[in-house]
């Protein structure tokens, strides 16, 4: 995870909300952000995803349901 994506988690208190979502969703987030080819584009797209994780019912703009994992 590029040191950006991880400090704005980290900023935003969102680091939890964001290990909460399945592997393959933490891995779009992380690929979708990176491959803009702006500079603008990624911090779109970054802030999209932060908005995302604190809302907690939405992935990719789309409905999604959180299941929290239980250890």
């Amino acid at each position: 995870m590029p040191s950006y994506i991880k400090k704005a988690l980290l900023d935003k208190r969102l680091v939890e909300a964001y290990h909460e979502r399945p592997a393959y969703q933490r891995n779009d987030y992380i690929g979708w952000i990176i491959q803009g080819m702006r500079e603008s584009t990624r911090q779109r797209r970054l802030l999209q995803m932060l908005d995302e994780l604190k809302k907690g019912n939405v992935y990719m703009k789309m409905a999604h349901k959180v299941l929290k994992r239980y250890k």
